[in-house]
């Protein structure tokens, strides 16, 4: 059916006149269509390299365009766009989907993120289809995780995302892969079954007995000793998957050991999982819970962000050293979460803005971060800081790019970081202003580790023998400067996220 409707978008309204939208169900279109195109591939099994990609950009590409059209159809405060079947009854578990301005951003990093990754991994020659397949795979479990509002339903797409990175990392990662991929799996397998002990703890005392998400954040079921439990799981799984000190040991040998576009996306989005749990779980299914305990996990988020960066200062692998500034990150944003917990509703709601935010900025700048990274591998052989040097002149184009996205990282104004981590400590800082200090303390030690890494890999001389290495690649550029772009758009022009974020977090209970 044709009709006429006006769209809110970046705060200004449009006339459009097309088929009803509000008919198509785009939040399954957006998470299964990228399950389409791995099933497209496994079934039809094309013998050449180029159809097998072609499949999957295809898929990955028709799922980001979805998530615009979301983004069109607009996101209000409270969840939206509801798509409901009754699924197990007999359990109150039902297929439930919805967004808001919290999961929406999340959505739209995923779907860019795989799309460009995926780009970017054309260059892999080794059983291309299994790869693309999985990878379609992996990026519908999490599409899937952000908008589930059914505890069961979150639950199946969480443990999905186990399957798909550990086959990623140990069919296409380096040496060491088996291991790598066999460590990640066992350390999040651990915190999954914290997680559905958490998760059958909020069922179990909800009454009648429902898996609905949106029932339990609107009236909270625990009190009490089942409370504090409950909660303190909710962290364990969490603080497993962002990952925080000391619950991180995984993550670095599982970025080193990944293939490029693997690291980015474990990076960009899989950490978030861990994130999205803390804001979406512990602090709106157990508030007075995680307002009772903030004081502990800010003092974990303060630990993570100082001893990540002091970490990373010591690597000589550079791509261990960006490994490590995700657990610097990383306690910057739970530091913002738990605040939020106990402050009052302006600083939260300036606290949370910059949470979610700094999950967005994270997965572009660390993702662009380890493609590049990836890159550079492919040219050098190497990673090892010491025997690389004055790339700058060599490669012009990759070395620019990596500089402004360490920039990026290392929190420099005009940049996505700046806005995110600024109102995070602009937020906690009214109460917890001992601990916005401390943390400040990894700010220094994050811009003083990527200046080191930008002077032994990229300046100096031309080493001996050396002419040149081939610059970025027409398959690279498409992969890489889009998220250039959006790390310098986010940081000039915050607002076109936060407009989206703020609708949600202004209007929180808590």
């Amino acid at each position: 059916m044709v009709c006429s409707r006006v769209y809110q978008l970046f705060g200004h309204s449009y006339y459009f006149n097309f088929i009803d939208m509000d008919t198509i169900p785009l939040l399954t279109l957006t998470i299964f269509l990228p399950l389409a195109g791995a099933l497209a591939i496994l079934l039809f099994k094309p013998g050449d390299h180029r159809s097998i990609f072609t499949i999957g950009l295809t898929a990955s590409g028709l799922a980001l365009l979805s998530s615009l059209l979301i983004w069109l159809r607009g996101i209000p405060a409270g969840f939206s766009q509801l798509e409901e079947v009754s699924w197990i009854p007999s359990l109150g578990a039902s297929y439930k989907l919805g967004v808001d301005g919290i999961s929406f951003p999340l959505l739209l990093l995923s779907t860019i993120l795989f799309f460009t990754s995926l780009i970017y991994s054309k260059k892999i020659k080794k059983k291309p289809g299994p790869f693309v397949a999985l990878f379609l795979l992996l990026e519908t479990a999490c599409l899937g995780v952000f908008l589930s509002l059914d505890l069961l339903l979150f639950y199946v797409f969480f443990e999905v995302t186990l399957v798909g990175m550990y086959f990623i990392i140990a069919g296409w990662g380096h040496e060491r892969r088996k291991q790598a991929a066999l460590m990640f799996f066992i350390y999040t397998l651990v915190g999954s079954l914290f997680l559905l002990l958490a998760l059958l703890s909020i069922y179990l005392h909800t009454d009648p007995l429902t898996f609905d998400m949106t029932k339990i954040i609107a009236a909270p079921p625990l009190k009490g000793l089942a409370a504090a439990l409950t909660f303190w799981g909710l962290f364990i799984a969490f603080a497993i998957k962002t990952p925080l000190f000391p619950f991180h040991t995984w993550l670095p040998a599982a970025h080193t050991e990944a293939p490029a576009p693997g690291s980015a996306i474990l990076a960009g989005i899989l950490l978030k999982l861990g994130t999205y749990g803390f804001i979406r779980f512990a602090l709106q299914m157990t508030p007075n819970a995680f307002r009772e305990f903030a004081i502990y996990v800010i003092i974990f988020a303060v630990i993570s962000a100082i001893y990540g960066a002091f970490v990373a200062l010591a690597q000589t692998d550079i791509k261990r050293m960006v490994a490590y500034t995700s657990v610097n990150h990383m306690g910057y944003l739970i530091l913002g979460v738990a605040a939020a917990a106990v402050i009052g509703a302006e600083h939260r709601t300036r606290a949370l803005d910059g949470a979610v935010l700094q999950m967005v900025s994270h997965g572009i700048v660390t993702g662009v971060l380890f493609l590049l990274v990836g890159s550079l591998q492919d040219r050098t052989a190497t990673r090892e800081m010491s025997e690389i040097n004055g790339f700058l002149k060599i490669n012009p184009v990759l070395s620019g790019f990596f500089i402004l996205a360490a920039f990026a990282s290392l929190g420099l104004p005009g940049l996505a970081h700046f806005p995110a981590e600024f109102q995070i400590f602009l937020g906690a800082f009214d109460r917890y202003p001992l601990a916005v200090g401390l943390t400040l303390i990894g700010l220094v030690i994050t811009t003083a580790l990527y200046l080191r890494a930008i002077q032994k890999v990229f300046m100096g001389a031309r080493p001996e023998g050396v002419e040149s290495y081939p610059d970025l690649s027409g398959r690279e550029w498409w992969s890489i400067a889009p998220l250039i772009i959006l790390i310098v758009v986010i940081g000039l022009f915050p607002e076109s996220i936060l407009s989206v974020i703020n609708t949600t977090t202004k209007m929180l209970g808590l």
